[in-house]
């Protein structure tokens, strides 16, 4: 639930950022009277994310059996795709954000204020799929779809009104740190997801032949049900925030480390050069 709430917050947050800035330019450039069609695409964004999160879930539901497995991998990897490009994208876009929403502003304006409709749509549309997309991949990861809705929809809640508190004016933190730390928080969680994937994949046999050249693949990397119950607190934390199986495969464990240990240093590096060049200047 802690991943989700997590996942809600930063997504919702994100969206509610963009929101303000073209908020607050309207207001600026004394447009408040096109607000209506700003939250018309806002709305519009909102109602396709749901849509695609019920569509998966429907998907899923109707499938034949035995292609559950190969649509929960497959998603789940599309989610990671979705969520680390998400993470890159605000730790390398954040302080042009502004900027650039402003001037798409200025040009729908131009055009057509029917355009402003489309700039809010598309400027929302992106969080919501990613999270619709990547909250679907989690709950099926830790097979209990009630809390992953519950943590997002209370991450949303919050994010809604921390957005409007920092329009306000109300509310005033490091955004900065705040994306920093969540980005790398959500780098463990998405490796999870990812290897949750490559599981409901190997489970159908899609990497047989990599199997048959490799029989090690197959074997458990680890096996700890002795220490942490399956029904206990423990793997219940555990498995809902980071997607923990206490009988991964070697397969699993090859794809999680190479994931994480080469997107976090990149992750890393990526902050400590801009905080040089930020020194520099």
């Amino acid at each position: 639930m802690l991943a989700n709430f997590l996942i809600g917050l930063r997504e919702g947050l994100e969206a509610a950022l963009i929101v303000g800035i073209l908020a607050g330019y309207l207001v600026k450039i004394g447009r408040r009277s096109d607000f209506s069609k700003l939250f018309t695409g806002v709305g519009a964004a909102v109602a396709l994310s749901i849509l695609v999160g019920f569509g998966l879930t429907f998907a899923v539901t109707e499938a034949p059996e035995g292609t559950n497995e190969i649509i929960a991998g497959t998603m789940s990897i599309i989610a990671v795709g979705f969520v680390t490009w998400m993470i890159f994208w605000m730790a390398s876009q954040a302080k042009s954000l502004g900027a650039e929403l402003r001037g798409k502003v200025d040009q729908a304006l131009e055009t057509s204020t029917i355009t402003l409709v489309g700039v809010a749509f598309f400027a929302v549309i992106r969080e919501g799929i990613e999270t619709a997309v990547f909250l679907w991949s989690a709950s099926k990861a830790t097979g209990d779809e009630t809390h992953p809705i519950l943590g997002a929809t209370l991450g949303l809640l919050v994010a809604t009104v921390m957005g409007y508190l920092i329009y306000r004016g109300v509310l005033k933190f490091n955004l900065s740190s705040f994306f920093k730390y969540t980005g790398a928080f959500l780098i463990i969680v998405a490796a999870g997801i990812l290897a949750y994937g490559i599981h409901e994949l190997q489970e159908v046999g899609i990497f047989a032949g990599l199997e048959k050249a490799f029989p090690v693949l197959t074997a458990n990397a680890y096996d700890v049900s002795g220490i942490i119950e399956k029904d206990g607190v423990v793997h219940s934390i555990l498995k809902g925030t980071i997607s923990f199986r206490v009988t991964p495969s070697n397969l699993e464990a090859l794809v999680w480390f190479l994931y994480t240990i080469p997107v976090t240093l990149i992750y890393v590096l990526g902050y400590r050069t801009k905080r040089a060049t930020a020194e520099v200047k």
